[in-house]
């Protein structure tokens, strides 16, 4: 396992596509922090993808909370002295309930989580790239199929990941001057806990209920570490990856 003595931090990384992220990353011969709110998740995550102490640390944080970010990054900085690569992947949804039912309270955890965390790392991962030498560095932003077309009830999800996209591009163009490339990875069934109802029928816009293919995950970390690995005079601004017969494409 080679190493470049670069760093990347991963949110979301105890399950799901963040851990496989995490894996690829270590893999690509990068040192990676994994964070989520889960310590145990995430010290079981390192050693399924095959970590040691010497290349990754554990950190908990709710990405939605300012100062557990900031606590996140001292770790990060203490441990690493640099970031090249930030993953926002954290994310959560709200019950498949009609959108005037929800509660304030569903709707803001979902915020918090998908939108306020995205922007609380980049604030965070920003300042460093921009102080440290060589400066820059690169952002990953994990979208959605949903940042382009929304499932049924799905309001707060499908909001927070347009949201996203905005978020994606205003980095982009705010850090040019300081090295910092941003990019976003929309995931369309990637198998993961979160899309395990898929396999068994999910509803569609038509209001019927139909298993949808999934792909592995796997795959999306192999394309998060592709972006990644691009010198930073480089950019993809936008990824789609997605399992070939899922229904987003015209029909379905």
């Amino acid at each position: 396992m080679p190493q470049n003595n670069k760093v990347a931090l991963v949110t979301g990384a105890g399950v799901g596509i963040g851990r496989a992220a995490a894996k690829a990353l270590l893999k690509g011969g990068y040192q990676v922090v994994l964070t989520g709110r889960n310590l145990e998740k995430l010290e079981k995550a390192i050693i399924t993808i095959g970590g040691t102490s010497e290349n990754c640390l554990a950190v908990t944080c709710d990405v939605g909370q300012p100062d557990q970010v900031k606590k996140l990054f001292v770790a990060l900085k203490e441990r690493f002295g640099r970031i090249d690569v930030l993953f926002n992947n954290a994310g959560i949804g709200a019950p498949a309930i009609p959108m005037e039912e929800l509660t304030y309270e569903q709707w803001m955890n979902v915020v918090n989580s998908n939108l306020c965390g995205a922007f609380l790392c980049s604030q965070e991962a920003i300042r460093m790239m921009k102080a440290q030498s060589p400066q820059g560095g690169r952002i990953i932003n994990n979208g959605s199929i949903s940042a382009h077309a929304p499932r049924p009830m799905s309001a707060p999800y499908t909001a927070t990941k347009h949201a996203i996209s905005g978020l994606t591009k205003t980095i982009s163009l705010d850090g040019r001057p300081f090295n910092i490339a941003c990019g976003q990875i929309d995931i369309g069934n990637a198998a993961t806990e979160m899309t395990e109802r898929m396999a068994a029928g999910i509803m569609q816009a038509d209001q019927s209920i139909k298993v949808e293919p999934r792909m592995d995950v796997d795959h999306v970390g192999e394309a998060v570490l592709h972006m990644a690995q691009l010198p930073l005079e480089s950019n993809i601004l936008s990824m789609t990856i997605m399992a070939t017969n899922m229904p987003f494409v015209g029909r379905g």
